[in-house]
């Protein structure tokens, strides 16, 4: 079933690295948030390496989003061309890898014996956790750059057209395909799709959020979470370009780019705060905080009940950081040297740091209690525990 079919529709601008430019000097085109230089610090936590890895050549010339997964004791990763490499998360000993042949752009989602990837021409593959064979293939609308998304029977994917994908998790089948309009001009890259049994959480680079019935694709209900505005294209810009975050107790998490952070009750979607915030990046929520980068890069810890400011860090403005992950009681960033930073969760104070590798780290690191896995874009796969 085909819910809201679109027309074809094409990516005018494409804002590699999401590092916006604005004004020049002379011939030299400055960037809009210069990356501040890092200053020393007393580290108060120490990072150890357990084990290293090549994972083939890394992320491509456009540094695709492909995020490593972690299913249990073992850890999966992957390059820009297509191999694939399954490892023993404890010491990094490659169990196997393969050879796909596809070209792959998505971040990997491991679970229940399975990994899924979409990739650039559109295809979302199934591949068997014990030894890299696919299990099954299918085709979705366009590129595909985020995570595909499971629940007990389906297998959600969000594409960059915009459209929202449903297959059975089994055999790869089309369920129902969910359309909206697209901008003329969109971050690159997709919003990730929340997914739970009975619905998917969407958010779009229109600025709207929407809840869809996982038996047919139909909207629940819709909420504007940012309003095109200003006189320049990128100005404009409203991507919700990160994942919604659901907590247990129902209520939801969202940023958009140009405009707001906005928490909502999952069920109908009433609001119950928000604040001017602008952000591509997928919030974090650990406790009673909540974790969110601006597009500037400073990090902010709010009060997850009424969006109050908890504390802010502007030291690390500018160096393009990724998505927050949470370690030993830190919140771990990885930014464009490919230094790895580790932020107090209740203070805010930068506590320790390390370079994985100077061709950056541009993908949220996986965490597992104190352990951290940092993949560069070179491919540099560094394993690192907190003392």
């Amino acid at each position: 079933m085909r819910i809201n079919s679109m027309k074809p529709t094409f990516l005018i601008a494409a804002m590699a690295g999401l590092a916006l430019l604005a004004g020049c000097s002379g011939s030299q085109v400055q960037p809009q948030y210069p990356p501040k230089e890092l200053r020393d610090i007393t580290p108060q936590a120490e990072l150890s390496q357990a084990w290293s890895q090549g994972i083939g050549d890394g992320l491509g010339r456009a540094r695709y989003p492909i995020a490593p997964s972690r299913d249990g004791d073992n850890l999966f990763a992957a390059d820009a061309n297509g191999r694939l490499y399954a490892m023993d998360a404890d010491d990094g000993e490659v169990q196997w890898e393969t050879e796909l042949e596809v070209p792959i752009s998505s971040g990997l989602t491991a679970v229940a014996g399975d990994i899924y990837l979409g990739t650039r021409n559109g295809e979302v593959l199934a591949v068997d956790q014990r030894d890299g064979s696919i299990r099954w293939r299918a085709r979705v609308p366009s590129e595909v750059l985020a995570a595909p998304q499971p629940n007990q029977q389906l297998l959600v994917i969000q594409s960059v057209d915009g459209s929202v994908t449903a297959l059975d998790r089994n055999t790869g089948q089309e369920r129902w395909v969910y359309g909206t309009n697209r901008p003329s001009l969109t971050l690159r890259g997709t919003g990730t799709p929340t997914v739970i049994d009975p619905v998917t959480f969407a958010g779009f680079s229109n600025g709207r959020l929407v809840t869809l019935d996982n038996r047919n694709g139909q909207p629940v209900w819709e909420r504007r979470v940012a309003v095109s505005q200003g006189r320049s294209d990128i100005e404009r810009l409203v991507d919700l370009a990160g994942q919604p975050v659901l907590t247990p107790d129902g209520r939801l998490f969202v940023t958009s780019f140009n405009g707001r952070l906005a928490a909502f009750e999952a069920t109908r979607g009433e609001p119950l705060w928000a604040k001017e915030h602008s952000s591509y990046l997928t919030p974090l929520l650990v406790g009673d905080l909540l974790f969110t980068v601006t597009e500037a890069g400073h990090v902010l810890a709010l009060n997850a009940d009424n969006g109050d400011e908890v504390w802010r860090n502007e030291a690390l403005g500018g160096r393009s950081l990724t998505a927050p992950a949470f370690a030993g009681g830190n919140i771990v960033f990885g930014d464009f040297e490919g230094y790895l930073h580790l932020l107090d969760a209740r203070s805010g104070e930068i506590v320790g740091r390390t370079r994985v590798d100077k061709s950056g780290i541009s993908v949220r690191p996986v965490t597992d209690g104190a352990r951290i896995h940092a993949l560069a874009n070179d491919g540099s796969l560094e394993t690192l525990d907190i003392q």
